[in-house]
């Protein structure tokens, strides 16, 4: 259903104050949302996690309960290790040639897509 010329204005002004809102963009740009899971942090936890199981089950089953707690704290450390985000945004290895072509790539499908869309507004408007 397409939106009436009342509400195309009010898209429009709202998408303008939102470019121009320096701040609130930033603000909205938290830094828990920055970056991404670590392969190498997520294998390293499910190594954790399995070695920390085998420490419960045997502190259980030995009735020694310091082994199994230990085992416990083992295995929530290496759930919290596998749910880090690394600090360079990527995952795998980090490449500093690879990471600037990945933004430059980015950056065109954005601009690819602003294209599309501004060209579908004046499709629109002209009908």
């Amino acid at each position: 259903m397409p939106l009436s010329e009342h509400e195309q204005r009010l898209l429009e002004q709202l998408e303008k104050q939102l470019h121009e809102d320096r701040r609130f963009a930033s603000s909205m740009k938290g830094p828990a949302g920055t970056g991404r899971l670590s392969t190498r942090n997520i294998a390293l936890g499910i190594l954790l996690v399995i070695v920390g199981l085998a420490g419960l089950i045997f502190g259980i089953s030995q009735h020694i309960i310091i082994v199994g707690v230990l085992g416990f704290a083992v295995m929530f450390a290496g759930v919290l290790l596998a749910l880090t985000k690394s600090a360079t945004g990527k995952i795998g290895p980090s490449t500093g040639a690879g990471s600037a072509s990945a933004s430059k790539n980015n950056s065109q499908f954005l601009s690819g897509l602003e294209e599309k869309w501004n060209q579908r507004k004046r499709d629109q408007s002209d009908n």
